[in-house]
């Protein structure tokens, strides 16, 4: 059984270690709410990852009528850390939908941390901590709960919910997701949030019952794979 019971919050932050598929994942958030007839904008604070920016999907996200935000300077060889004050225009314009996209790990959410006073003060918003068991440094319970400490204190603010993003990429199989729902549970009691869905691929998840499975499209490779390329 696929869940579609997802409560949308107007603003939807997603975090996490570095490669664990988030920007992906706030793709498909993205477009869910849109299907929901919404006004939708996503937010591109990734200032890290060197391999894909929201932005190389910013034709597709325009035909869905979505708007993207990014740094003039992403998908470009600028090393240098600007996000958009536009941000701040979406976080106030209270009749859209806002999906953040925040790059890995402490460095990428000190961009989070300049917008959090306004996110915290309308209190409707939801903070998702991504996980994905197949990386090395989130493999375990430990491991995992470091990274989210750590993304928290950069921040300024605590996740209230995670999602289970464990994936191989276009090679992961019904074993893979199926292996990592106990790992997802683990986190999940050490941690004390809930799991509020666990992301599959959606080829994938037409042949598995977990209840909370959200069916979503790989519109990007992750960046370790790339790097397994470039290599």
């Amino acid at each position: 059984m696929v869940s579609n019971s997802l409560k949308y919050k107007r603003i939807t932050v997603f975090a996490g270690h570095y490669g664990s598929g988030k920007t992906n994942i706030a793709i498909n958030y993205a477009l869910m709410l849109r299907k929901q007839e919404k006004h939708v904008a996503i937010a591109d604070l990734d200032i890290v990852n060197p391999y894909f920016r929201t932005k190389d999907c910013s034709e597709m996200l325009a035909e869905q009528g979505i708007r993207l935000i990014s740094s003039e300077f992403a998908g470009s060889n600028v090393d240098l850390p600007s996000l958009p004050a536009d941000v701040y225009s979406v976080l106030d314009s209270r009749d859209t939908y806002a999906v953040l996209d925040v790059g890995g790990d402490d460095r990428g959410a000190l961009a989070l941390g300049r917008y959090i006073p306004s996110i915290i003060s309308e209190n409707n918003y939801d903070m998702f901590f991504v996980i994905n068991k197949f990386r090395p440094l989130t493999k375990n319970v430990q491991l995992t709960l470091e990274v989210m400490r750590e993304i928290e204190a950069a921040a300024g603010a605590g996740f209230n919910a995670i999602v289970n993003n464990s994936n191989l990429g276009a090679e992961t199989t019904c074993e893979d997701v199926l292996s990592s729902l106990e790992y997802a549970r683990a986190v999940s009691e050490a941690s004390g949030l809930p799991i509020a869905f666990t992301a599959v691929r959606e080829d994938i998840c037409r042949k598995l019952n977990i209840s909370n499975a959200v069916p979503v499209r790989l519109y990007v490779e992750q960046s370790w794979q790339k790097e397994e390329k470039d290599g």
